[in-house]
């Protein structure tokens, strides 16, 4: 009985010895599975976070293009008044019996050049005596235009309170290589009268205050 008994000891020892690794195995095996689960670097959400913050990164911010603002040029509305408007012959021979209209005239002074450029009249006026002419210029300017020109009256003229009451009429004069220039500006035109024959303000004042009568 003892023999026969003997030899089925060690092989209940090694069912278990087997058991035991076998269950070792296992739970090795599950360890390195969760290891390997487990990384930071492979999960989902960290690679979405990543992948949006380079996206947003990469894509620069729109920035607003600034809208220019449309300059506005010194200009001029053509003049649809003809001379014997800006002044009658009763205006004209009230200053001077011996003017009347200067045939083919053509300006030469600046302001009346000027008046020419922006689309505005220009008449001149003929002494029949003396040959002297006197030359008158309307100029219907936009705000631009006009406030250059009155720039340059200010600083290269005198103020003539006499030829209309600020702001509704503005009067200058100035008197330059040897001719006399008077100007006004109304709310609507400038008016320019010159001549050789000027030599202060009041020279031109009776025409200037009929030119400008005539215009309101």
């Amino acid at each position: 009985m003892t023999h026969t008994l003997s030899p089925r000891l060690p092989r209940g020892r090694l069912l278990r010895s087997t058991l035991l690794l076998a269950t070792g195995t296992v739970a090795v095996v599950a360890l390195a599975g969760c290891s390997s689960g487990s990384n930071p670097g492979s999960s989902p959400s960290a690679t979405s976070t990543s992948a949006a913050s380079s996206a947003a990164t990469a894509t620069p911010a729109a920035t607003e293009t600034p809208t220019p603002t449309p300059t506005v040029a010194p200009a001029g509305t053509p003049v649809s008044l003809s001379c014997d408007q800006v002044l009658t012959l009763d205006d004209i021979y009230s200053f001077n019996p011996n003017y009347g209209s200067a045939p083919d005239f053509d300006p030469t002074i600046a302001t009346g050049k000027t008046a020419a450029e922006f689309k505005g009249l220009n008449c001149g006026l003929l002494n029949q005596s003396s040959g002297e002419i006197i030359e008158v210029s309307v100029t219907q300017p936009n705000d631009v235009l006009r406030s250059q020109l009155t720039n340059e009256a200010v600083s290269s003229s005198q103020i003539v309170p006499t030829y209309g009451t600020p702001p509704a009429v503005e009067g200058y004069f100035s008197a330059s290589g040897g001719t006399g220039v008077a100007q006004v500006f109304t709310s609507t035109y400038w008016i320019t009268v010159g001549s050789s024959a000027f030599f202060e303000p009041g020279d031109a004042e009776a025409l200037v205050a009929a030119a400008v009568s005539n215009l309101e």
